[in-house]
């Protein structure tokens, strides 16, 4: 968009607005600093208090930098703006919805874009091949800058993937798998570097665990990730309570962005309150630095200007939003982003599973029967009361765990089309679908299971020992 008093400002959304302005505000301070005439300085300047008072006009809230509009950014201990209104922060998913989250609603309250047909066409386009059906089926549905990442690609400019655990148990569930087995694809076919952080530090800092209670998590977590089978010579996981020490690229980055954020933005950006130990208001930093390449010295032999493709689930994006704010005024590119939706809890969608819950997810350490048992107990129906009433309305795919899940994990398009109509129209029963659900997921967990057992504590070590990677920089 030009830089231009004139320009349509009506068209943006409330955060698009406030990226404008800390964008304006960069140009000022860099024609400032470069000196430049003083009526293309005064020309910005007009820019910027123009792009200001629209802000002010469109939310009621006067710029202030680093700290995104309050209304955009529900904080965890906070009522949503209107009692319908979706709760989503990087500790809660709360929906009153029986389909989940509204995902289009959280697009524009986040201000990101929608992954849509000429997106998904382009990408197509670039690696010479059909995409992943995450793509196809809108599961990962929202990116911020995927243009700017197809551009570095087809320009023969390098780029990496990020992406990161948090290991808040032992056993992960399947739902853990998603952006694991989408980062696999992206690392496939585009043939670039990845890093995977293990925040084992977040979770002492806010789960009744002890620091070695972390780690150990933090490596048999690992040993799930390896399962998915990342290739060594391309991979690089980490744990913060190892990697922290050891490197001096990745704490200067930490500090650059920890003296760039206030106190009060992280307040306004996560609901911090002054009760919270000062560990938690630090750690979104520990979270940023992943993002930039100067933080892996040993992969990118220093460069700092190397793009950065993060693939996670929504509820993630504050950190990335905070961090795409610091990331030019610490003279770093920002990050882009793919956001994938919230696997489902068994129970139903209105809320993210937990790991305290056996019941409430597959488990990746789950038996055949156990499998069997959790979805045919604990899977919630879109089926009609009675087999009558079924076969005479059919069921609704949009509440029904048993397909929601299969919409993640059947691969065949056809197959999970008939199986959608099926169901809609009554011909097949929620015992049916079911039983479709435990013969797709039983060999799926067991051959993950297989993988595992050939994760050996060697590997690991391998995995998580900083080093080159197989690329040239």
């Amino acid at each position: 968009m030009a830089d231009s008093p004139n320009c349509d400002l009506t068209s943006l959304s409330p955060l698009q607005l406030f990226e404008r302005v800390t964008e304006q505000g960069e140009k000022v301070r860099a024609l400032k600093a470069g000196k430049a005439p003083k009526d293309e300085i005064d020309a910005a300047v007009r820019m910027l208090l123009s792009l200001k008072l629209s802000y002010k006009t469109t939310t009621g809230q006067d710029y202030q930098a680093g700290l995104p509009p309050k209304d955009l950014v529900l904080i965890n201990n906070g009522a949503a703006k209107e009692e319908d209104e979706d709760l989503v922060d990087p500790w809660n998913v709360q929906t009153s919805n029986a389909k989940g989250v509204d995902y289009d609603k959280l697009i524009v309250r986040f201000g990101s874009s929608k992954i849509d047909t000429d997106l998904i066409n382009r990408i197509e386009r670039a690696i010479g091949q059909k995409p992943h059906h995450f793509l196809r089926r809108g599961i990962f549905f929202s990116h911020r800058d995927m243009d700017q990442v197809l551009d570095a690609y087809e320009n023969k400019k390098p780029f990496y993937l990020y992406t990161g655990r948090g290991p808040s148990s032992q056993a992960m569930h399947v739902g853990h798998l998603i952006p694991f087995m989408f980062t696999k694809w992206l690392q496939e076919v585009f043939d670039v570097p990845l890093v995977i952080q293990l925040t084992d530090d977040e979770k002492y800092l806010w789960k009744d665990m002890t620091i070695e209670k972390a780690y150990e998590y933090a490596r048999e977590n690992a040993k799930d990730i390896i399962a998915c089978g990342f290739d060594i010579n391309k991979t690089f996981i980490f744990s913060d309570l190892d990697y922290l020490g050891t490197s001096a690229g990745f704490y200067k980055n930490i500090v650059k962005v920890q003296k760039h954020v206030t106190f009060n933005q992280v307040k306004g950006i996560f609901g911090f309150t002054d009760s919270d130990c000062i560990g938690k208001i630090s750690f979104p930093a520990i979270q940023a630095a992943p993002s930039f390449s100067s933080s892996f010295p040993q992969i990118f032999n220093g460069k700092e200007n190397i793009q950065c493709l993060i693939p996670c689930a929504i509820d993630q994006d504050p950190y990335f939003r905070m961090t795409r704010d610091v990331a030019p005024r610490i003279g770093q590119p920002k990050p882009a982003l793919l956001h994938s939706v919230f696997f489902p809890a068994l129970q139903g969608a209105q809320t993210k599973m937990s790991a305290s819950d056996p019941n409430s997810s597959i488990f990746l350490t789950d038996t055949p029967k156990q499998i069997k048992t959790k979805i045919n107990k604990h899977a919630f129906s879109g089926g009609r009361d009675t087999v009558e009433e079924h076969r005479k309305y059919g069921g609704n795919c949009e509440v029904d765990v048993s397909f929601m899940y299969l919409t993640f994990f059947l691969e065949d398009d056809d197959r999970l089309e008939q199986l959608k109509q099926a169901y809609t129209s009554g011909e097949l029963l929620t015992g049916e679908l079911k039983k479709v659900l435990i013969e797709t997921m039983q060999p799926l967990v067991a051959a993950h299971q297989e993988r595992r057992k050939q994760v050996t504590d060697e590997i690991v070590k391998q995995f998580m020992t900083p080093r080159k990677l197989a690329f040239e920089f």
